[in-house]
Parts: C-alpha cells; structure tokens; sequence
C-alpha cells in the first residue's frame, strides 16, 4: 500500500538537462519508478547514454535535443508531447546556464542572457506544462534553484543568484495560483554537486572545494544521486499535500550560521 504513493506507472515525465548530472540522475529514477520519461539536452549524445541506462534497467525514455532557454522551443515541445502522449504529469526544470563575472564589469546583455536562461525559459516550460495540467487536473512541477535563490554567494554570482531568487518566487506564486487547480510547483535549492562544470571550476582553483566543504556540516559535497529520492517524491502522490516550498538539499549549509561551528 505504502509503495504505491511512490508508483509512477503511467505518468509522463519531462526533465531537462538529462544528459548528464542531476538531470541524468533525476530521470533514471523517475524511470525506475514507472514514468516514462521524456530527456531533454541539447547534448544529444549525454542525453543517449541516458537513455540507454533507462531502457536497459527496463524503463521507458525518449530524448529530445532541446534548448531550455528558448520560449519557441518549449511551445513546440509541449505540443509534441500533446500528440505523442495526449499528458503531462511531471516537468523538472533543471537545465540552464549562467556565468560568472564581476558584478562591477558584467553587461546587461550577459544578465539578460542569464535571465533567459534560468528565468524565462523555466517559465515559458511551466506555463506550457501548467497549461495542460490544469485541463487533465493534476499534475507537479518542481524547479531547480540553488542556495543563492535565498542566500548571497559572492565569488561573481551575481547574475545567477538574481535568476535564482527568481526561481524562487516563480516557485512560489505559481504554486499560489494553480494549488487549487491540482497543481503543485516546488523548488529544490542545491548546494555544491559534484559534476563536470564544478570538477573545472576545482580544477581552477585547487582551494574552492575547501572553502564550501567548510560550510557543510555533512562534511562532503554533493553527488547527482543525492536528488534521486526527492525527485520521485515530488513527482509522485506521495507529496499530494506539498507545493510552493523550498526545498534545500545541502549538507546542512543553510541551517548553519556563518560563525558556526562543524561537529567533530
């Protein structure tokens, strides 16, 4: 009884960014659990090698090359997926791109391509999904932020925590307007997981892994895997009573203060 809160058999799912990373990780248990997941990347080939591992577990996936940030794109990929599937249960906004730069050098076209990136693409895919959830009459939606949607970062985060805050407030005032429609709009707020863009920045600058290993009482960074329980959570009936939270997955940095100390 208890397993089928946690059942997504015949539910559609969409989840960007799955070619690799926590969009990787986030389809291949959603798959596991049942839905038959739609990838999205524009990294077709990452976006395979997820596929495979769905589809060799048993599970069901499609990849589509696609780019998040445009509005266009996600108009025709929610009309794709009215005539291959006729549903959409589940979106996980995951993909988008920011930068960093100098908040005093950064030009307005670089904050606006951010803000494309995170913040209007994200929108434009929950409204098309929200859009088609309200007429089916349920459905989920969860965003991904970041510690900087309530948080500063500093180390020239400035564009990407303005499209996160925003991420947040997205979250939240769609999950005020379409909560009684049957729609629930969540947001997961990572702190530091390890994938290919965080290795280069490691890489970089040899002493940034010491610096938010100090605050995270957890006392190691993320893994992709980290969200895989989450996710399904969110995705399914499980969190029927959940919508417009914000949902750390962290270690524990937020809860600790800037002068606290980690247990030992």
């Amino acid at each position: 009884m208890l397993e089928s809160l946690f059942h997504l058999g015949g539910k559609v799912a969409v989840v960007s960014g799955a070619a690799s990373g926590l969009g990787r990780a986030s389809a291949i248990a959603l798959a596991a659990h049942g839905a038959t997941v739609v990838l999205l990347d524009k990294n077709a080939a990452g976006m395979k090698e997820t596929e495979g591992k769905i589809t060799q577990a048993g599970g069901k996936a499609i990849s589509r090359v696609h780019d998040t940030s445009s509005t266009e794109a996600a108009l025709q990929l929610f009309e794709w997926i009215d005539s291959e599937f006729g549903r959409v249960d589940f979106l996980a906004n995951i993909a988008g791109d920011g930068l960093l730069a100098d908040p005093a050098a950064i030009s307005i076209g670089q904050v606006r391509q951010v803000l494309e990136n995170l913040v209007v693409g994200r929108f434009a895919h929950c409204q098309q999904a929200g859009l088609r959830m309200i007429r089916q009459g349920g459905g989920s939606i969860v965003n991904i932020g970041s510690l900087a949607s309530l948080s500063a970062l500093g180390r020239g985060h400035i564009a990407y925590s303005m499209a996160m805050g925003a991420v947040a407030q997205l979250t939240r005032e769609l999950s005020t307007e379409w909560a009684s429609r049957g729609v629930r709009v969540n947001a997961i707020l990572p702190a530091q997981v390890v994938n290919p863009s965080l290795e280069e920045r490691m890489r970089q600058n040899p002493g940034i892994q010491g610096v938010w290993l100090s605050g995270i009482p957890a006392g190691r960074l993320g893994k992709p895997t980290d969200i895989q329980g989450l996710m399904v959570l969110l995705a399914s009936d499980a969190s029927a009573w959940i919508t417009g939270a914000l949902i750390p997955m962290d270690g524990g940095n937020l809860a600790m203060n800037a002068g606290g100390t980690i247990g030992k």
